[in-house]
């Protein structure tokens, strides 16, 4: 299965399934196939290929997620306003994640882990 996102003013709006049979190449080199058939049903707009397994565009495509065309990654929405996006697109906190076993919450206000319990 291939799956496809579509692109409104450079956010996903929705994500589809299209079957191998319409499809057929491997990814992602099949993405031109699968944008010819989503416009064969009447779907329109743009459409860029996603990989459920993150194992092109660095992130599978979610509603509300960002395209960058020119990086090709699709990136979530920022969780909180002190976390950057780093060179895999994956948002970082200001402070590592406590590698100590427990379980924590970011902090926005005090830009700290909590621990949870």
């Amino acid at each position: 299965m291939a799956h496809f996102a579509q692109i409104i003013d450079g956010f996903v709006a929705q994500v589809i399934v299209v079957s191998n049979d319409d499809c057929p190449d491997p990814a992602p080199d099949n993405e031109a196939q699968g944008q010819a058939f989503i416009a064969s049903i009447g779907l329109t707009g743009e459409w860029v290929q996603t990989s459920y397994h993150a194992s092109f565009r660095y992130n599978y495509a979610g509603i509300g997620y960002t395209w960058n065309s020119g990086a090709q990654a699709f990136y979530p929405p920022q969780p909180y306003p002190s976390w950057t996006l780093d060179d895999d697109y994956q948002w970082q906190p200001p402070v590592p994640y406590p590698d100590d076993g427990g379980d924590y919450v970011w902090d926005e206000t005090e830009l700290e882990w909590v621990l949870f319990n």
